[in-house]
């Protein structure tokens, strides 16, 4: 054997006995890759486990505050179609009776039953014990109640009067709605005050019809999911602002976790974009204030 030969052998022979070192980091992604994918199917399994137990509509006793129009009449509705009894609580009586005939259009079997109670839920707390009390003994105990009343004051800060600014152990569960705007009579009314620079900055997400936002609202708070949004937008902004809010599964929780980042990305060209409407509007306003001084 020529000595080249023999260091040919030489050093196949060494790559051959050291190259387990080479294969180590590679050996280790994957395991480390595999553990992942395990605990990651892991939660997938044990999540319904400790996820809350959906609510049954079919049966339920429905509250809906602010149910006359918009959004609480629309969420009525939806529930009525899945077979709820609905109690609807409002100011106006006559757009109350109203908006009971439209819902009775919706119903899928003869023992529903809608029922008006007028009453301003921000007034008198003793009166509106009353009327929920007056409701149960009809319908029977509240499985689920929607917080749709109020009504939103738009303008600039400087503008609003001081007086307009107001301030799991028993199986309750909350859910709190992230509804875009919404095709309403509150959002021309809230249009009408709504500073140009907010109306243009809302235009961006697009007007969404109450039906829809409805679904999305029955769907999540029957679930028992702490955070319900409409489209890419609601998503985004929920994930992004969950800060310590609980989470209804640990899957929830790891989608937070992967998207956050993500997320604050895009948020900051929202941001950049929303600064640039902002500046806009003050150079118009600008502009036509130097106008009227010349005039």
């Amino acid at each position: 054997m020529s000595a080249d030969e023999g260091l040919s052998s030489t050093v196949a022979d060494w790559l051959f006995i050291n190259s387990w070192w080479l294969l180590l980091p590679f050996t280790m992604l994957l395991v480390v890759a595999a553990f992942v994918v395990a605990f990651v199917l892991l939660l997938y399994m044990i999540s319904p486990l400790i996820s809350p137990k959906p609510l049954k509509l079919n049966g339920a006793h429905v509250v809906v505050t602010g149910g006359s129009s918009g959004i609480g009449k629309a969420i009525a509705v939806e529930c009525y179609r899945q077979g709820a009894f609905i109690t609807l609580v409002a100011r106006d009586e006559a757009k109350l009776l109203q908006a009971k005939k439209e819902v009775e259009k919706f119903a899928i079997n003869d023992k529903q039953v809608v029922v008006c109670t007028s009453v301003d839920v921000s007034s008198d707390y003793h009166e509106v014990e009353s009327v929920l009390k007056q409701a149960q003994e009809k319908l029977g105990p509240v499985d689920m109640l929607v917080n749709c009343a109020g009504t939103s004051l738009s303008g600039k800060f400087e503008d609003v009067e001081v007086d307009n600014f107001r301030i799991k152990p028993y199986n309750i569960y909350v859910t709190v709605a992230y509804p875009p705007d919404t095709d309403t009579p509150g959002l021309a009314e809230e249009n009408r005050t709504k500073p140009l620079e907010t109306k243009l900055i809302s235009e961006t997400s697009g007007v969404c019809q109450p039906d829809q936002v409805a679904k999305v609202i029955v769907r999540d708070a029957v679930q028992g999911n702490f955070n319900s949004s409409v489209g890419p937008d609601g998503y985004m902004l929920a994930a992004v602002t969950c800060g310590m809010s609980p989470v209804t599964s640990i899957t929830e929780g790891l989608q937070q976790i992967v998207t956050m980042g993500l997320f604050r990305t895009i948020a900051l060209f929202y941001l950049g974009s929303f600064d640039s409407i902002v500046r806009r509007c003050m150079i118009q306003r600008e502009q036509s204030k130097a106008a009227d001084k010349r005039e």
